[in-house]
């Protein structure tokens, strides 16, 4: 999975990006991997994946893992080649989904930047939401013309693309209009076509609200985040604050720390945590976990994944060649606190090729090739 993170310059992009690498390295013991400058690959916390381990005791625990990437800040003209518009444009075309970081302060000592980057001028949520998602809507409508243009002339050999035609020129209207594609009304296989092509504003999105620490500690009175929160609700997205002063300063800690830290802020869990939950949630995502004295490790499927396409995201020759799956949901073999209990309990299922695995689903599929 692949997370850009965007915003426009001097909104905490890069802080929260570096807080998160830094949260990857130290409290996961996953090795922080550096792709390239701007691309860091972090564990995905997983409490059932620490009982597991410490209960077989393997060799080896591997987490999911979830890549971000923090792009290239965007100025207003990005679509045309604007400040490093192109770079920004082609990194997201590769990610799953947007992390929009969105500054929710006001601070004198940090520019606020949309189209010049000499220019200060005053914070503006909604107007930041607007540029970014103008920037995408306007190389979306490039590449839809481009798609009318081929499904017409495909159309003077085959009509059946006439319908193709058509539905991406009622798109095109609706993106004249300043609406993101994923706000178009469509039917799912008209969905299923836009699909294919690879637009920007179909991208699903995560509006970070980046808050001082005044503000994040009650988020609710503070307006900018209101004003966020709002358009979220509307257009069905999430909104997260976070304080990505505070997220650098957690990422420093050893768990114990963390811990303490969190504990007098009064919160759960800290923003990488939440963040990586929530994307979970917007890309319809689930982990079953295996486990053994060799290793004990979560798989990241999607919602919905029959048990032989699980199979095969540990090798093709798993699903190719699956018999069955033998499956204890996690909290059952937590109660029992062993596999032989739980199997005497009736708990341990064997499930064929039908069965739709479940989030904490702990697995051993038995295959033949």
């Amino acid at each position: 999975m692949k997370l850009g993170i965007v915003g426009l310059p001097n909104v905490g992009k890069s802080t929260l990006f570096n807080a998160i690498t830094n949260a990857g390295a130290e409290s996961a013991n996953y090795p922080f991997c550096t792709i390239d400058p701007n691309v860091g690959v972090v564990a995905v916390p997983d409490s059932r994946l620490t009982w597991l381990s410490e209960f077989y005791h393997p060799k080896k625990t591997t987490p999911a893992v979830i890549e971000f990437v923090d792009i290239a800040g965007l100025v207003k003209g990005a679509s045309q080649g604007a400040g490093l518009g192109n770079k920004f444009l082609a990194n997201i075309r590769e990610c799953d989904a947007i992390v929009h970081v969105v500054r929710c302060f006001d601070d004198e000592n940090i520019m606020h930047v949309v189209a010049d980057t000499s220019t200060n001028v005053p914070v503006d949520p909604l107007g930041d939401i607007s540029t970014i998602d103008l920037e995408l809507i306007m190389a979306d409508i490039e590449m839809v013309e481009r798609r009318i243009k081929k499904a017409e002339t495909a159309a003077k050999g085959d009509k059946k693309f006439l319908k193709e035609a058509e539905l991406f020129s009622r798109l095109k209207t609706w993106l004249d209009e300043g609406h993101s594609a994923r706000s178009f009304d469509c039917d799912e296989d008209e969905a299923a076509v836009i699909a294919t092509s690879e637009l920007l504003s179909l991208k699903s999105i995560i509006y970070a609200a980046n808050l001082d620490e005044e503000g994040f500690a009650a988020p609710g009175g503070n307006p900018y985040y209101k004003q966020v929160a709002d358009l979220a609700a509307k257009e069905g997205a999430q909104v997260l604050p976070v304080c990505a002063k505070l997220e650098a300063e957690i990422a420093e800690l050893d768990e114990e720390e963390k811990k303490m830290f969190l504990d007098d802020l009064g919160i759960a869990e800290s923003g990488l945590d939440r963040l990586i939950k929530a994307s979970y949630t917007l890309l319809g995502l689930i982990s079953y976990l295996t486990g053994g004295e060799d290793e004990c490790r979560a798989w990241t499927i999607k919602n919905g994944t029959k048990a032989p396409q699980a199979a095969g995201k540990i090798h093709t020759d798993f699903e190719r060649g699956f018999i069955r799956a033998e499956v204890v949901a996690f909290e059952d073999l937590k109660a029992c606190g062993s596999m032989t209990a739980a199997k005497e309990k009736g708990l341990v299922r064997s499930e064929g090729k039908e069965y739709v695995m479940k989030d904490g689903d702990i697995v051993l599929f038995r295959f033949n090739v």
